[in-house]
């Protein structure tokens, strides 16, 4: 298989540029947003995100480099949606994944308090039993 991707470089390199372009959470909800409408116009995204339209433009200028977005000029409205509808499904498969590392977190948390008094308790009655032994052998009795 080649790992190379149209003279764009190595495919991890192209990849972690993907992740580059996915890498802020205005950036996200752009997506979101754009996952949900089959295009939205900048007016509705600035609305939406409550940025200043330059710091929009260049979040969505970043999007269009890593190629995540179109864009398209309708009289004075510029709108843009997804490039790929696999953008959506990344999004998605991310959100799951999440919610996943979430559980599983929440799991081992409760896990560990649960255990904490077990040990607790189960250390208690070997410090008992050893301050036994050392009380019977200062005493000369084993």
């Amino acid at each position: 298989m080649d790992d190379h991707v149209n003279g764009r470089g190595p495919l991890n390199k192209v990849k972690a540029n993907l992740f580059k372009g996915l890498s802020h959470p205005v950036r996200i909800r752009v997506l979101e947003l754009l996952s949900v409408q089959a295009e939205v116009s900048v007016t509705e995204l600035l609305a939406e995100t409550t940025l200043e339209a330059s710091h929009l433009s260049q979040h969505l200028a970043v999007l269009r480099r890593y190629d995540l977005v179109v864009s398209q000029r309708r009289g004075l409205q510029m709108f843009y949606s997804l490039a790929h509808p696999q953008v959506a499904e990344l999004l998605a498969v991310a959100k799951e994944l999440l919610q996943e590392i979430l559980r599983t977190t929440e799991r081992d948390l409760a896990s560990a308090l649960s255990a904490e008094p077990s040990a607790a308790a189960t250390a208690s009655p070997a410090t008992v039993t050893d301050s036994s032994a050392a009380s019977a052998t200062s005493s000369g009795t084993r």
